[in-house]
Parts: C-alpha cells; structure tokens; sequence
C-alpha cells in the first residue's frame, strides 16, 4: 500500500503491499473491455463465477457459465473417460479444450479484433457425507494476453483440508478467482503467482500439489521448479516426477502400489546409491504379495538436502532430479524430515507392502529421541507410525573409521534405545542387505562433489555407467572443463 501525498502518517509506520479484495480482483478483470472467456464448473457449485457475477459489470467478461453435473449430459459434452473417473486432469483438459473451441467458433474475431479469450474450468469432489474423504479436484485455466497469441494454460491439482462441503465451495471460489486475476496480471513472475493463489486463504484450507504451467508466456518456465515451490511454500508437503522428468499427481502415481522408497542428498548419484536400490528392490519382490508390476521405486531427496547456505539452490536441485530421471527413476522432493511422516504420506494412498532403504548412519539416527520431542507420544509414538504397516528397513553396511564394516549386528545406538533396537530387530523389521562389495563403502558423495568442483580427477569411476559423461556435458554440480587436468576432459 503507497500512502496518499495527503494522507497522515504516523512516525514509524511501514509501507505495506496492499492484496487486493476478491470482488476488487474480479470487478478489475470485468471492467476490462477486452477479456473475454467462459466458466465450466463441475462438482462444486458455480462458485468461482458467482464472484464475478457479484462483482458487476459481467456481462462483458461472461460469454457463458455452466455445471454439466449430471454424467450423461458431461459424457454427451466432453466425452468419456477410459478410467469412468470424472476428477481427474484427463477430464479437465477435455473441458478447457471444448469450450475455447466453442468460443473460436461461435465469436467472430474481425467483430471482436481485441478480444483476449479465457476458459476457465473445474472439476472436484467436496467432502462425502460421511466424511471419510475430505475431497479433492482439477481447477485450470487456457487463455490468452493477446487476440493474435496461442493460447497458455495453468492447470494444478487441490486436496481440500476443511470437514465442511460449504466452506470447501467458498474456499474453492476464492481459488479460482486468484487464479484467473493472477493468469491475466502476474503472468510475468509464476513464482510470485503461486503465492497469490493463497490471497485470502489459508494453508489449513488447502493444498496445492501439482501445478503446470504451458504456452508462448510460460516457454521458459521450468515446471519442477516450480513444483518445488509448491514444497518450499509450505502449500504441500511433497511432489513426484516421473522418469521423464514431468510433475506426476503423487496420489495417482503411489495409488495401490508396493513402494520403496530410498532417501538420499543424491549429490551426485554413486554407485553405492544404486547398489542399495538394486539389492534393495530384489529382496523387496521376494517379499510376500509383492508383485513387481504393481511395485513402485520412490527415490526422496528431503527439502533440508536441497539447502545450500541457508537457502534452496535451484540449479543443484536440477542437477539431482535430471541425473535420477534419466536413469529410468521416480523423484520424489518433500518436506518430511523423519522417516516416519514419510511412510503416513505412502500409507494415504497405498495399503501395500512397504520398504525402507537406507544405510546404517541413517538407521542410528532413527533411533536418536532428539527427533520426536514434539510428539507427545515421543519416539514410540513415532515408531508406532513407522512400523505398524509391516513395513521393513533394507540396511546397507557402512565402514568405521577403523575400516570395520557396521551391520544391523554390530551397529550402537543410545543405551536407552537399544533394547528397542532389539525388538525390531528380532521381529525381522530390520534386514541386512548382503554380498555388498566393500570397496563401495569407500565412496562418499560429498568426496565426490569434493572432486568435481575442484576439478580434480579420479570421481568418474565411483559413478554409475553414463553419468559422470551426463555431469561434464551439462556442467551439472559446478563442474568446470577449464579446472580440469590437461588430457581429463
């Protein structure tokens, strides 16, 4: 907010930035002569489109409003779905790419030479009645900044965290109206875009946990970036992409599936790392009902393992996702610190077999109170999450400085966890991972990176075959052709 020149001012005041009101955001955009499109709400009540109908001065922004609720009459519109599922982004893609269709049709641009065309749609499933499913849905928009542009689109995934079916249709109106106002003014900065989605809303309200940005004004927009935004926001607590390296629904990806999940910095990937996964994932499918076909290799890279110097380094975490993708690997970045609110994520979408795994460093720290303060029930608590599913830790041996190899025989924790240690152990929650050449337990990340940034040689042979060339053609993790010895490049 800028004050006024005649305006009073009281000593210590600070300039503030003034969010403008949801009927100031939709008059704002009705009062532009030039903004044109349609509303296709479904599941929810027309509740985006109510506030510009509230607003005044709609019927020069409104070219039509509708709710196909009924199946026969969505089915008879869009089409069908292959799945019968109708929240589902298939579905909403299907609604935006109709109705802008209609408009081009039924609008003629030399009556309308200026006109910028939207379409904004919505498909979600509010709270059951029963209130064992706090609902969810595709909200997105395609529309274009000039008459003479392709058009761009905005398209993310919500889960509703409110218990009441009418609070979620309020909730789900401001949504859309931020995001229509920010597609049309802050196009320009899609960072700054995400937060305004949450104008008057709050992160108790909703989550956001996919978002995809495409077209002329969004080309060089980098959508895992801002995926991880998503996570660095607070506005989701995770997100997935697939080994090609596209943002994935996690709920869609992990949904019924046998999961193993492998938790590392990944900086970068070594062959240790895909020793683990490799053993790790053969005696996962030994594992009872584990089919392979319905199994799921997750590798998680942790918000704090992106940290460099206080802050999230976007081009490193580039660097990790781009290596793990190109070999063949779902990526997962997420914001749970323990190992334990991990495995809640997993259990959300799956009943499945379950699999942790890890290295011995990793396994210690586990068993370390420190973590679980903040649970009331402490780290029994904690473990009561992390084990109650049948859920078992795959353990990769590790070196002493002595040069001993540490297993789950020879490992230490605290005197006080030991006898818990024990138990676990003994009930088989705890299996080593065996045949492990130690010559790998020499090779560390962090040596490796050591090298690279250094420009030193001797790291290409401590990394998986194809990656050490993938790290010199990309410069990926600093490296620098120009440090290295003459005859190295």
């Amino acid at each position: 907010m800028k004050f006024s020149d005649n305006e009073i001012k009281v000593k210590g005041d600070r300039e503030i930035t003034l969010v403008p009101s949801i009927k100031d955001k939709a008059l704002r955009i009705n009062l532009n002569e030039n903004i044109y499109g349609t509303f296709a709400e479904i599941g929810a009540g027309q509740e985006t489109v109510r506030h510009f109908f509230r607003a005044g001065g709609s019927s020069g922004t409104i070219a039509k409003a509708m709710s196909a609720y009924d199946k026969d009459f969505s089915d008879a519109i869009y089409g069908t779905e292959t799945d019968g599922r109708y929240v589902t982004e298939s579905r909403l893609k299907k609604m935006l790419g109709h109705e802008v269709r209609i408009m081009e049709e039924r609008l003629n641009r030399e009556k309308h030479p200026n006109k910028v065309f939207f379409s904004y749609a919505n498909t979600v499933a509010t709270i059951d009645f029963a209130k064992q499913f706090k609902g969810h849905g595709w909200v997105g928009i395609r529309y274009q900044i000039e008459p003479d542009e392709d058009y761009n689109e905005i398209t993310l995934h919500i889960r509703f965290k409110e218990t009441d079916a009418r609070l979620q249709q309020e909730t789900l109106g401001i949504l859309g109206v931020n995001l229509i106002y920010g597609a049309f003014y802050k196009y320009n900065d899609p960072k700054k875009l995400l937060r305004y989605l949450y104008d008057h809303l709050d992160k108790d309200q909703l989550e956001i946990d996919t978002i995809n940005f495409s077209g002329p004004r969004f080309a060089d927009v980098d959508n895992r970036l801002m995926s991880l935004q998503l996570v660095k926001n607070g506005m989701t607590d995770a997100v997935m992409f697939d080994p090609e390296g596209h943002n994935v629904l996690p709920a869609a990806v992990l949904y019924k599936k046998n999961i193993l999940a492998l938790r590392g910095s990944f900086r970068p990937v070594t062959k240790v790392n895909m020793d683990m996964y490799e053993k790790a994932y053969q005696m996962f499918l030994e594992e009872n009902k584990v089919d392979k076909a319905n199994t799921l290799v997750v590798f998680e890279i942790t918000l704090s393992n992106l940290r460099s110097e206080g802050e999230i380094d976007e081009r490193d975490f580039l660097d990790r996702a781009e290596l793990l993708c190109s070999m063949g690997q779902t990526v997962m970045i997420s914001n749970f610190q323990e190992y334990y609110r991990v495995v809640e994520y997993f259990s959300a979408y799956t009943k499945a077999r379950m699999g942790l795994a890890m290295g011995v460093s990793n396994l210690i720290d586990i068993f370390d109170e420190k973590y679980y303060r903040h649970l009331s029930g402490g780290i029994l608590e904690a473990f009561g999450k992390l084990f109650y599913r049948d859920l078992k830790v795959y353990l990769y041996p590790m070196k002493d400085e002595e040069g001993n190899v540490i297993d789950s025989e020879s490992l230490m924790v605290h005197p006080r966890m030991k006898e818990l240690y024990k138990f676990f152990k003994f009930n088989g929650k705890v299996i080593d991972i065996p045949e492990v050449d130690e010559d790998l337990l020499n090779i560390f990340s962090r040596e490796v990176l050591k090298l690279i940034s250094k420009g030193k040689p001797g790291w290409e042979p401590m990394l998986p075959a194809g990656i050490s060339e993938m790290i010199k053609q990309n410069h990926l993790f600093g490296y620098d052709p120009k440090k290295e010895p003459a005859g190295q490049v």
